[in-house]
């Protein structure tokens, strides 16, 4: 997983070198779907802290499709490409004196059409991609499960541009089949709908 976050990270940069405009970055908080099932099915007689925020940073890049050329955006019409790091919140099991930590983190390839303009300042956009989603379960501080997957996913959002090099957005995003599973036991589920705040920069 390491090695992937890192390869991703080099292509950007690479590519930020060689490219002048069409570019962003994201930050973005919000919640999505959590169900940590094998962790509820050991809570008979323990405490199960569950988190459902997300916290995730995001790269984009975006080029200009035919349509009516707008002075803040250029082209009115986008095709869009996105890299994101998502950071869930932790599930936290403590009983009979163990205590059972999951932690999961996911990389989201967008592709995805944006249309500015049908109010002043105003954008939405629509796509769909991969997502690399990766969780360890820690029993006592010791990493003893772990796995990986990818999954598809949709996502739709609107944003509101401030200026040319900010904005504010709502995206949403559903993840489909999003159980990571191994020996039988559910280590994290983010199957369904997942909704966060973005401020972009623009550049």
């Amino acid at each position: 997983m390491k090695k992937l976050l890192v390869a991703v990270f080099a292509v950007f940069a690479l590519s930020a070198a060689s490219f002048a405009g069409g570019w962003g970055l994201g930050i973005k908080l919000g919640a999505g779907q959590n169900d940590p099932k094998t962790l509820k099915d050991l809570h008979t007689s323990g405490t199960l802290t569950e988190a459902p925020g997300v916290f995730a940073l995001e790269g984009l890049y975006e080029w200009d499709l035919q349509g009516k050329q707008l002075k803040t955006v250029g082209s009115e019409n986008k095709l869009g490409l996105r890299f994101g790091f998502d950071f869930y919140g932790q599930n936290k099991l403590e009983k009979a004196g163990t205590t059972y930590k999951e932690n999961t983190v996911s990389l989201p390839v967008t592709v995805y059409y944006r249309h500015d303009g049908g109010i002043k300042n105003a954008s939405w956009y629509a796509g769909a991609g991969l997502t690399f989603i990766s969780t360890t379960v820690e029993v006592s501080g010791d990493k003893d499960y772990d796995n990986d997957k990818w999954f598809p996913h949709i996502m739709a959002g609107v944003e509101y541009r401030f200026s040319k090099l900010f904005a504010l957005g709502l995206d949403l995003k559903y993840n489909f089949s999003a159980k990571v599973t191994k020996d039988a036991g559910t280590l994290s589920d983010r199957t369904g709908l997942q909704g966060v705040l973005a401020g972009r920069f623009y550049f």
